[in-house]
């Protein structure tokens, strides 16, 4: 009998790194519901609830991805090019095929009608979304616009702390876990998608003067927007005056009232992203498992939402404390893991 060599520790390390990428992925995740919305549709013979539940999760989680995607593109202008012509183009194509729905799908097979339903339908909130970014993204040019009678806001600087012993940030958080974050935009989602069909079956007269799939879209907008405003006006009550402190031998963190201490050598996992709606810093070890995103929180006046790069002290301190370090995003995303 061949022996089967155990698992190592890194083969192990890299399956839950392989694992948690998925999980947080939201294309990946986005072209999974819809395959499955796919297979649904072809193998019954009419749309039923829960595969278009699938079919608005996966457009809106594709359309989640393309926005983060662009906002992070380098230059800025690139980013905004291809965010807003992909805008224009969808809305094109949804257009022309809700026009002339009829003359299209005449005379294809069954299998491929129902895959362009099924990309229908999730059309509609990935458009909705992709033109909420272009929304926030023309609100952050108007503020911009009116900022120049004002100082700019600038990112948040280190400062010595007054116990001499290192360096500081304060900064404005959400104390907020990212799977957290998550769970509540698929279940804003699923809200939206379940107050959306109750309407399109309570008006089904209305619907059926000016076309399902329009009154898809209508509604998805209708919604989908006061509820993001909601949102995310709820999650701005919600923000703490934070700050950060790397001493010579342990981490302090103040989030609110509360104050927590992480000695260097208990620590075990360190990630600081300085940039995008996800900058953040999640620290775990010596009893204290906490995340604090500052990309969604309101800034304090004259500050960006946003945290500086990391000096190359902290990066010694910790590596001479027995923590590996991982980079990505540029630099942007700063992991340290205990070896």
């Amino acid at each position: 009998m061949t022996d089967i060599a155990p698992e190592t520790t890194s083969e192990r390390r890299l399956r839950r790194e392989v694992g948690r990428r998925f999980v947080r992925a939201p294309l990946a995740w986005g072209v999974l519901l819809l395959i499955v919305a796919i297979a649904w549709t072809i193998a019954g013979d009419d749309l039923s609830f829960f595969p278009f539940l699938l079919m608005l999760l996966g457009g809106w989680s594709i359309a989640f991805s393309f926005v983060n995607a662009t906002m992070e593109m380098r230059p800025v202008r690139a980013g905004v090019a291809v965010h807003l012509g992909v805008a224009v183009a969808l809305s094109a194509v949804m257009f022309v095929v809700i026009r002339y729905d009829g003359a299209l799908s005449a005379g294809l097979p069954e299998p491929i009608r129902a895959i362009v339903v099924v990309l229908q339908i999730a059309a509609g909130p990935a458009a909705g979304w992709i033109w909420l970014g272009v929304l926030s993204r023309l609100t952050d040019v108007i503020g911009r616009r009116d900022a120049k009678r004002r100082p700019p806001p600038v990112a948040p600087e280190w400062e010595r702390d007054e116990g001499g012993d290192g360096s500081g940030v304060e900064f404005s958080a959400l104390d907020l876990r990212m799977r957290t974050l998550t769970l509540a935009i698929v279940l804003v989602v699923l809200v939206v998608g379940v107050v959306g069909t109750t309407l399109l079956i309570a008006f089904d007269d209305a619907v059926m003067r000016v076309g399902a799939r329009l009154a898809i879209l209508l509604v998805g907008v209708v919604v989908a927007l006061p509820v993001y405003l909601l949102v995310r006006s709820g999650l701005r009550r919600r923000t703490l005056t934070c700050s950060v402190v790397f001493g010579n031998d342990e981490l302090r963190i103040r989030a609110g009232s509360a104050t927590h201490r992480i000695p260097f050598r208990q620590l075990q996992r360190l990630i600081w992203r300085t940039r995008s709606d996800y900058a953040r810093i999640e620290a775990r070890g010596g009893g204290v498992d906490l995340s604090l995103i500052v990309g969604l929180a309101e800034p304090p006046p004259g500050r960006t939402g946003e945290l500086p790069m990391l000096p190359r002290r902290v990066f010694r301190r910790l590596e001479r404390a027995g923590l590996r370090v991982e980079r990505a995003r540029r630099d942007e995303v700063v992991t340290f893991r205990r070896v």
